[in-house]
């Protein structure tokens, strides 16, 4: 996917800034200004990071998403009004690499807390096969635009461990940024990272006994929650969600479906399922939806991420035969 970029000039943002735009009534408003609210205002980049700061900040905190709900978030084009904003954010999270926008407006921008949510867990190179044996075919597989900082998967949060690291992360940087409210910044944090580690319990048993291991994906989002989970994804697009699959990558996943006892091709809520129905109709098999999270919709299975995931773990289990 060629990610469109809008180069931000510094100029621009001296201009935005001078407007005085208005600062956002609601978190769910990515379209309006962050800033003044008498609160710790943070911009969140995307749903992920939004989650983490309305959690972790609870009612000291007013959050502003750059990504509308059903956005595609590799696809956002910062806007001048939402430069604005961050401008008078006291702090943002992101997660450098996956939003090239995103990336531009924070190096320019003198906020003075800004939290990487890369810089606080380990990221991996995936390909289109992930866990199993994928290390055998990693040079098989080209790259994607799709890729974070240093060509790394981007998807750290959907693994509930590694995003319980983040979340840990972004804890002691609101600390530090806000100390006056440090200790329910603690607390909340603490909270939350209790609830992760609970549905890293739920996967682990959850997964830990099905008839197959293998899942099928319209692109590789699920690289560290299979790692995680002794599982082997194989994605019919790699880490892009909406390039085209070669014809031999297709007729590869119908021979790899039979051998393997694999039910069910998954397609996600942001993207086209079509790619997914012509894999599974091809090879008479089902297809279901794996939410890779980067958005809730009206179309999600659950109205948040603890939500959102334990109904990726019932498909999961429903697509691996779990015993």
């Amino acid at each position: 996917m060629n990610v469109r970029r809008r180069l931000i000039s510094g100029s621009a943002i001296a201009a935005v800034t001078a407007l005085g735009l208005g600062t956002l009534s609601a978190c769910s408003d990515s379209s309006a200004a962050s800033g003044g609210t008498g609160k710790f205002d943070v911009v969140a980049s995307f749903y992920p990071m939004t989650y983490l700061a309305e959690r972790i900040g609870g009612d000291h905190v007013h959050v502003t998403t750059l990504t509308s709900p059903g956005q595609e978030p590799h696809d956002l084009e910062i806007s001048p009004q939402q430069i604005g904003g961050l401008e008078r954010s006291d702090a943002v999270l992101y997660l450098k690499g996956l939003q090239p926008s995103v990336d531009k407006a924070v190096d320019q921008s003198p906020v003075r807390t800004k939290v990487d949510a890369a810089t606080l867990t380990t990221l991996e190179e995936h390909g289109t096969e992930v866990g199993g044996h994928a290390a055998e075919h990693e040079d098989e597989h080209e790259g994607h635009d799709h890729e974070g900082e240093n060509g790394k998967d981007p998807h750290i949060w959907l693994d509930p461990v590694r995003y319980a690291e983040v979340a840990q992360g972004v804890g002691r940087a609101f600390e530090k940024a806000d100390p006056d409210h440090a200790a329910d910044y603690k607390k909340n944090t603490a909270a939350l990272v209790k609830q992760l580690d609970e549905l890293n319990t739920d996967f682990k048993e959850g997964l830990a006994h099905t008839k197959s291991k293998v899942f099928i994906t319209t692109h590789a989002a699920f690289g560290y929650l299979a790692e995680r989970y002794g599982l082997t994804e194989e994605a019919i697009s790699g880490l892009d969600p909406e390039s085209e699959p070669s014809g031999a990558r297709v007729r590869e996943l119908q021979k790899l479906a039979k051998a393997d006892g694999v039910s069910t091709v998954f397609y996600e809520t942001l993207v086209s399922d079509k790619t997914a129905k012509t894999v599974a109709g091809d090879a008479g098999l089902k297809t279901d939806v794996l939410d890779p999270i980067e958005g809730i919709t009206k179309k999600s299975r659950g109205q948040d991420y603890l939500a959102v995931q334990r109904a990726n773990l019932k498909a999961l289990q429903s697509a691996l035969g779990s015993k």
